[in-house]
């Protein structure tokens, strides 16, 4: 049996497969990363959805563990020492998640992947193993572009639109009514004194790549998006150096499995700038696909138990997601 974890910034997928790709139990929690949480808050939750999913006291042959917010060396080093502790596998694998973003949109084994959900993060594979990592602290490392970035641009841009320190925006009335409220003002207040989680501007992200396609000050935020993409693709490929290479850029995570066709086509031209070879694949599979799915390459499964546990655990994700 293998043990898949999938751990981001908003929620947490914990899956048990057979070796044969049969999904045995599929679980979903809140979020994870020991970046928020602290290492203890990050295994209390693991520990309790691996619970949930029904391990009872059993040891899974691997145990594919993928977080957000474990980007050093010495982080993986403490999450896999703690994770042995719990004993959950004979053989515990550790890394960032951006990793299984990759592994759930293509098979070749090596590429880029660039992940969009609450934050973004980009890792880069060579055919020949050589790994390009980005450290993903947020502001601090130079990051944006995550839902909470998008969220957080829409709503400074609809407060500036309505008292006339920016360009006249949808967004004004677009971001009010999304939380129910009159003006962007009274969502400020409402966040400013807790009645509204801050955490749920990364909500709003999807409100302004909608408005984008008609609304200037909307469509200068999904442009910087893609900018921050493309910059990650291209930092990624010059160090690895891969510009003259058919690299496959995997996009993944939330804002990406939303994406529309704009927002996809202005990738795809900025990628064609950074070399002629690169192509654009966004992969919606959930994430903890491709942590299953490194877990049955780990055990030497073959492609029929591949192609059984995404379309398993895929239809699982999205039945759970339906009815929430």
């Amino acid at each position: 049996m293998i043990l898949a974890v999938d751990g981001g910034n908003s929620k947490t997928d914990v899956a048990l497969v057979a070796h044969d790709g049969t999904v045995v139990a599929h679980a979903r929690g809140p979020l994870s990363s020991p970046h928020h949480l602290g290492l203890d808050g990050c295994l209390d939750v693991l520990q309790r959805l691996v619970e949930q999913a029904g391990l009872d006291g059993r040891r899974a042959d691997i145990a594919q563990v993928l977080l957000a917010g474990v980007d050093f060396p010495e982080e993986e080093a403490e999450l896999h020492a703690a994770l042995d502790r719990r004993g959950w596998a004979a053989t515990t694998r550790v890394g960032n998640d951006t990793f299984a973003v990759l592994r759930a949109g293509t098979e070749r084994g090596w590429g880029v992947a660039i992940t969009c959900g609450a934050g973004i993060n980009c890792v880069g594979v060579a055919p020949d193993g050589r790994h390009v990592r980005f450290p993903a602290l947020g502001p601090i490392t130079g990051d944006w572009g995550g839902g909470f970035d998008v969220g957080m641009a829409g709503l400074s841009a609809a407060a500036r639109s309505v008292d006339g320190r920016g360009p006249v925006s949808r967004l004004e009335k677009l971001v009010p009514a999304y939380f129910g409220e009159e003006t962007p003002l009274a969502v400020a207040h409402a966040i400013h004194l807790g009645r509204i989680p801050q955490r749920r501007v990364l909500e709003l992200a999807p409100v302004v790549l909608r408005a984008a396609a008609g609304d200037g000050v909307a469509a200068s935020i999904r442009d910087r998006l893609v900018d921050e993409i493309v910059a990650l693709a291209r930092a990624t490929v010059t160090r690895l150096g891969l510009q003259s290479e058919h690299v496959e850029v995997v996009v993944g995570g939330g804002l990406m499995r939303g994406a529309d066709s704009e927002l996809l086509g202005r990738i795809e031209s900025g990628l064609r700038r950074v070399g002629p070879a690169i192509v654009l694949r966004r992969t919606t599979a959930p994430p903890i696909v491709g942590a299953a799915l490194l877990g049955l390459d780990a055990v030497g499964a073959g492609p029929e138990a591949q192609a059984r546990v995404r379309a398993e655990l895929g239809a699982a994700v999205e039945r759970l997601e339906r009815v929430a």
